[in-house]
């Protein structure tokens, strides 16, 4: 759904690498009122005892990789806890996968995408139940000292028009035309890899217009709105996730997603209001909070944040996650690729029971960084927006990598 430079995790992102809303000079705008606000509640979480992660393999490398970091066999799938309704469709995501995953180079230096071809040819045909699929053509690993930490994220649904009218007018935009991206690479071997965005002015490559410029006014008369947006704290959350529904005054909705990104660096709101003394609850319901009482100050605080992002509208299946397919709520995660394969199964023990089971690392996010960091995916809705609102999940994580993989790892 990213997500580019967008991970878009709730608790832990707000932390520390939110993107950040719009909260224009006046205030909040007014709401329309077809489509109020949503209270902001956080599921009550569902206690559960995560099951011990393995000791650790020594680590046969710098560890900036999986392989580096050191792995070591897990238990037979087939012996994992799992619910079999996760299972299914965890297995139709991976289904969708298969024809990424056997083209893609694996970042983490576990897997070939050869490796992955027995088990995707394999699934475009099983009957029987999931979990015995995936014990059936893989093997649980743990990767370093296992020990996981899971985030949530959504895709949410707020008031907003496609004509700009009373009630609803805080834009939407598409990415600039004068928008450049530069590839460091193609003019110094040393910088392969690495990229910057920005504009041309005059004779010079220079920074994009950051967030108070473009709240300001920097990009207003070049038609560059596709939508508008009721509320502006509703708003400030969806940029975070990436992608969302705008429900329409006559009911329709519109979908849009991350188009692209000014370039700026991220500041994460959250973690700044609380080593302010500002919030004392780092969730998305107590940031949610503290912006709608404190409207001025909220919007210095937000424009601290220079990263703005750009949307395109969706008209296919989606939202769509970095591997180009959709996403899939209580199936699909975000990951670190340089620790979890991106398209390979995962399986959560947690000390909380929503996320424990199998997911498929289908996405990725710029504050999703690290091994065994998981950011699930919970779909769309108050059910989606109250569990993903309030994740903070610990526990022992496992990866399943096709047999042949395992094999190669000697392991």
């Amino acid at each position: 759904m990213k997500r580019a430079l967008l991970s878009l995790t709730l608790s832990a992102l707000m932390l520390s690498a939110c993107s950040s809303g719009i909260i224009p000079n006046g205030g909040p705008a007014t709401p329309s009122t077809s489509t109020p606000p949503v209270v902001d509640r956080a599921t009550k979480p569902i206690p559960s005892t995560p099951v011990a992660a393995l000791p650790a393999a020594a680590v046969p490398g710098d560890g900036t990789t999986a392989a580096t970091l050191g792995v070591v066999r897990g238990p037979a799938i087939g012996s994992l806890k799992v619910d079999a309704r996760k299972a299914a469709l965890a297995m139709a995501s991976f289904r969708t996968s298969c024809p990424g995953l056997v083209r893609r180079t694996d970042n983490s230096g576990l897997t070939q995408g050869a490796d992955w071809q027995p088990a995707c040819d394999a699934v475009k045909t099983w009957t029987g139940d999931a979990i015995s699929f995936f014990a059936a053509h893989m093997e649980a690993v743990q990767v370093g000292d296992g020990k996981a930490f899971a985030t949530g994220y959504f895709e949410p649904e707020i008031g907003g028009c496609r004509t700009k009218q009373r009630g609803c007018e805080v834009p939407v935009y598409k990415r600039p035309s004068d928008l450049i991206d530069v590839d460091l690479g193609q003019f110094n071997d040393d910088l392969k890899g690495k990229s910057v965005r920005g504009k041309v002015s005059g004779t010079k490559f220079v920074p994009y217009d950051d967030r108070a410029s473009i709240e300001g006014g920097a990009l207003a008369g070049r038609g560059l709105e596709i939508a508008y947006a009721n509320d502006v704290v509703e708003f400030f959350f969806l940029q975070i996730q990436g992608s969302g529904r705008l429900k329409q005054p006559d009911g329709s909705v519109m979908r849009i997603g991350y188009d692209s990104q000014n370039g700026r660096g991220y500041t994460g709101i959250g973690k700044l209001m609380k080593d302010r003394g500002l919030i004392t609850d780092g969730s998305m319901q107590g940031i949610v909070a503290y912006l709608r009482a404190n409207p001025e100050e909220g919007r210095k605080i937000m424009q601290e944040n220079k990263s703005f992002v750009f949307f395109r509208e969706l008209t296919g299946a989606g939202p769509l996650g970095a591997m180009g397919y959709p996403v899939v709520g209580d199936a699909s995660a975000a990951v670190d690729i340089k620790f979890i394969p991106l398209g390979a199964p995962l399986w959560l023990s947690m000390d909380r029971a929503e996320p424990n089971g199998i997911w498929i690392a289908q996405d990725t996010g710029g504050a999703i960084k690290g091994a065994n960091r998981v950011d699930t995916f919970w779909g769309a809705g108050d059910r989606a927006r109250g569990i993903a609102g309030g994740m903070a999940a610990r526990g022992s994580a496992l990866i399943f990598l096709p047999k042949a993989s395992v094999e190669r790892l000697g392991l």
